[in-house]
């Protein structure tokens, strides 16, 4: 807390000069305590972790986090927040859905996380890293192909086929080919 003065000397209409002695008071962070733990106001908390303000609300609307109460209008978080919310951020980044992302977290905060489940979306980022390498490739060899036009080289014309099919698959000796339906 910070206590601000400042005095002033102001002029009366009977001749009579008053001094005057102005207080303010500061808090220097909105922190507060709240059934004995540090809690952070929804601004704090989205200043710590970058995460907008409207993003917290529509997480604790969904069930992700939740706050601990209220200061005014302002909702109250734990700073225990701020780790779910790296989670959820590495969930995102990964690619899992919200509701996913909920059924890794129990009802008494810990994470329970579902190995099998991370299992399966590692093997689907391998088969999106596996595309776009191949769609890489064929676009540098594309840029540096030495056919007078690109629709005249063979590499391209298969990059465009299994582009038109939707499904690209690289192997090391034959180059890019369109890989069959399953």
């Amino acid at each position: 807390m910070v206590l601000v003065s400042a005095w002033c000397v102001t002029s009366q209409q009977d001749g009579w000069f008053a001094l005057c002695a102005f207080f303010w008071y500061f808090s220097t962070s909105s922190q507060l305590q709240v059934k004995g733990c540090m809690v952070l106001d929804i601004s704090e908390l989205s200043k710590l972790s970058g995460i907008s303000s409207s993003a917290l609300r529509f997480y604790e609307d969904k069930g992700l986090i939740s706050s601990v109460g209220r200061k005014g209008l302002r909702r109250l978080f734990d700073r225990s927040v701020s780790e779910r919310l790296a989670l959820i951020g590495l969930g995102r980044a990964a690619g899992f859905s919200l509701d996913e992302i909920k059924s890794m977290f129990a009802a008494d905060g810990s994470t329970q996380i579902d190995r099998t489940m991370l299992k399966a979306k590692a093997n689907e980022l391998d088969a999106t890293i596996h595309q776009l390498s191949a769609m890489r490739d064929g676009l540098r060899h594309a840029a540096a192909c030495s056919a007078p036009s690109h629709l005249e080289c063979p590499t391209f014309r298969r990059l465009v086929r299994a582009a038109a099919v939707g499904v690209i698959d690289v192997t090391k000796k034959q180059g890019l080919r369109p890989q069959r339906a399953r």
